[in-house]
């Protein structure tokens, strides 16, 4: 079996595997595959292919030499689900690939499947990673890579706001920034944003703790109402009401410093140490301790334990506002 490496940059060599579960870089990696191949040969065969369309011996037809000699891409969408017999059709063609040949292996990762995906890295496969976001800071990350490839200047406030108003669809966040950067001149901020998706980001959950930490009681419930009714679960926003505070609680008891020193020593990132800063100003550790309690019988309440989850958000919004204020107020 060939076990020449295949540099990252050759878009053209032999074999990519794509290892993953967020669509949307498999597809950019299938995506850069067939754009090389088409800038090299605007005739190239390309071919999507699903584990039930590849029957054994269907790979060896498809590698077999064309008479005219023509470049091809095949791409296997969801490569751990192949039958045993064609696992081994295409174990057998990693040892000896066919010249102006592109085999895109898409593959989950994980225990189903790992002998296809051992062989193909042993092959020398070029490897792209397309692990599944699951956290917000990887979702930032993501937003703040976007950018950086369009060649745009985007503030950290910008950044989070997006992500805060667009939610945890990939898709969608890249859509947004290909959007602003057409749109907008200069460096994108946070009022841009904003003003682009200020119905979204009213929406947002994390728009509602924002008010509510601030003691903006009544921006707070607006906010509120706005998200409900377009259709946030009430879980997020005690979520994001928790998170809130906390971050109140863990900077008001944190040594001095700075910011970044504070965020790795809090696990925050820098910017938002400056922003918890201004919300934590009217906050005492009575008023944490009163508003985490407010925070934990709401979310009890809209996970079953009540009869009206919309007031019991309502309740904990004022509760958390008021004890924003405890300090301002005595």
């Amino acid at each position: 079996m060939a076990t020449r490496k295949t540099s990252p940059d050759d878009l053209l060599g032999p074999l990519t595997l794509a290892v993953g579960q967020e669509d949307l870089l498999l597809d950019r990696a299938v995506q850069e595959v067939v754009a090389a191949a088409r800038a090299a040969d605007a005739d190239t065969d390309v071919r999507d292919l699903t584990p039930d369309q590849l029957q054994p011996g269907a790979l060896v037809e498809l590698t077999s030499p064309s008479l005219f000699a023509e470049r091809k891409v095949l791409i296997v969408r969801n490569a751990q689900d192949l039958s045993a017999d064609v696992v081994k059709d295409v174990k057998a063609y990693l040892g000896d690939p066919v010249e102006d040949i592109s085999l895109v292996l898409l593959h989950a990762g994980g225990a189903k499947g790992k002998g296809l995906l051992d062989a193909a890295r042993k092959a020398g496969a070029r490897e792209v990673a397309c692990p599944k976001t699951t956290k917000p800071a990887e979702r930032l990350t993501f937003v703040r890579q976007e950018f950086r490839t369009l060649g745009r200047s985007a503030t950290p406030e910008a950044c989070q706001a997006l992500v805060d108003a667009i939610g945890s669809d990939l898709r969608e966040l890249a859509s947004a920034v290909a959007q602003l950067t057409s749109d907008v001149d200069g460096t994108i901020d946070e009022a841009v944003v904003g003003r682009y998706y200020t119905g979204r980001a009213e929406a947002s959950s994390f728009n509602v703790a924002d008010r509510a930490v601030e003691g903006r009681a009544a921006e707070a419930l607006e906010a509120l109402r706005w998200s409900l009714s377009t259709g946030v679960a009430p879980v997020l926003i005690t979520s994001a009401l928790a998170q809130g505070v906390r971050a109140i609680g863990k900077l008001s008891s944190a040594r001095g410093g700075r910011p970044a020193d504070l965020a790795r020593e809090l696990g925050m990132p820098p910017w938002k140490i400056d922003r918890v800063r201004q919300q934590m100003r009217g906050w005492t550790p009575d008023g944490v301790s009163l508003a985490l309690r407010a925070v934990a019988e709401a979310d009890a309440g809209v996970k079953g334990g009540g009869d009206d989850p919309e007031y019991a958000l309502e309740k904990a919004v004022v509760a958390v506002a008021r004890a924003a204020r405890m300090r301002r107020d005595a």
